[in-house]
């Protein structure tokens, strides 16, 4: 799994705070970007939509569509803008497979497939996240997108990682989900639960998580006076 190679040359801006990612498609390829995620392209580049529904699809919180934009006659520029405010990551998968949280998925190369997976109901109900996991399989480019900064993280042996911390892992990683220390710290210590990562590979992480966010500015959202 490569970070460098490429096969659309790309450049990434404002990171890591409003990643703002540009792609430019050479002519005659084709490039797949999550709905909505568009932000400006050059007149050539033409653009289609497709479904890519389906029940796991509509589980994960997903659109069920996903746009393909092709660069027609000549080489054209697209920026990608995901609606998370935090930082984008490129790879480049070789035969290869990674696991994304179910918001994180950007762009990719159309030679690679992207599915939901079911993570089990015991791994996806105690996780706190969703029960799907989207796998991007095959070889290409792949970029995706976290609430916060990126930080990868190789993992060689074990690793541990609140679930709200999650962005991709690689495929070969085994994991578990479980309590910090017991179902006590659970509801009362502040910390949630946490993924025990095994084996060799790499995880990613974002250094902020929205479930955090949204319950620090709850006691300061507007309340309706009744008097």
């Amino acid at each position: 799994m490569e970070t460098k190679r490429t096969d659309f040359p790309f450049k990434l801006e404002c990171q890591p705070d409003f990643a703002f990612l540009t792609v430019t498609i050479p002519g005659g390829q084709t490039l797949k970007v999550e709905a909505s995620a568009m932000a400006t392209m050059d007149t050539n580049i033409a653009m289609k939509t497709k479904f890519k529904g389906g029940f796991s699809r509509f589980l994960t919180g997903e659109s069920l569509f996903i746009n393909e934009f092709t660069a027609e006659h000549a080489d054209g520029e697209i920026s990608i803008a995901p609606p998370a405010p935090g930082d984008m990551a490129h790879v480049y998968l070789d035969n290869e497979s990674i696991f994304l949280q179910n918001s994180a998925y950007v762009a990719s190369s159309m030679s690679i497939e992207v599915e939901s997976k079911w993570q089990g109901l015991v791994k996806g109900f105690f996780s706190g996240e969703n029960m799907f996991l989207i796998k991007c399989s095959g070889t290409g480019d792949l970029w995706f997108n976290s609430y916060g900064g990126i930080i990868a993280q190789n993992v060689n042996g074990e690793f541990v990682v609140d679930t709200g911390h999650i962005v991709a892992f690689t495929q070969g990683l085994e994991y578990t989900v479980s309590s910090v220390g017991g179902y006590k710290s659970l509801f009362f210590s502040g910390e949630g639960l946490v993924c025990r990562f095994r084996g060799q590979g790499k995880v990613w992480m974002q250094t902020r998580q929205l479930p955090a966010f949204l319950s620090w500015v709850w006691p300061f959202r507007p309340t309706k006076n009744n008097n």
